[in-house]
């Protein structure tokens, strides 16, 4: 297991002893947020977008102001929004249509949450480090995103 994996798997256990039973979802992602930004290294922004008519709108996040609103297919965020599956970004300025809110960051991993089977919204992280992220970073945040309302996620091993 490498270090990351390690990491992710302490970090998803860390979500679910604080998350779990827990049913006031703006503490719920205010906490979560929190924990990502200051369990993982590297980051300058840890932020949840809810959608909500018709376009992603800023919810709790750690760093610096982020874009309050997004529209579906812009920037990396409407990306997702629009298709529905994580994005990994190494370099945001060779993303088409990136949204800069701000202008430290250099890489992304953005991931779609669901909540009952529909789109909820998307968890976005930042980095001022080019290719911080790849599809572990991504794997493990669709898994541990959901944790936001409340119920009791699977631990799963990993191979």
């Amino acid at each position: 297991m490498s270090e990351k994996t390690e990491r992710y798997e302490l970090l998803k256990q860390q979500a679910q002893a604080l998350l779990t039973g827990q049913f006031d979802l703006v503490a719920n992602m205010s906490n979560l947020a929190s924990l990502i930004f200051n369990e993982l290294p590297q980051l300058n922004g840890t932020s949840f977008y809810r959608f909500k008519n018709d376009e992603l709108i800023l919810g709790p996040f750690q760093g610096k102001p982020a874009c309050m609103h997004i529209a579906v297919g812009k920037g990396v965020c409407g990306t997702v929004a629009a298709t529905k599956k994580p994005e990994v970004v190494p370099n945001v300025h060779e993303f088409s249509g990136h949204i800069a809110c701000d202008s430290a960051s250099n890489s992304e991993v953005v991931v779609p949450i669901f909540k009952d089977g529909k789109f909820w919204g998307v968890l976005d992280l930042d980095s001022p480090e080019y290719n911080t992220f790849d599809d572990v970073d991504a794997s493990y945040l669709s898994e541990i995103a959901p944790i936001v309302f409340g119920v009791q996620a699977e631990i799963g091993g990993r191979a």
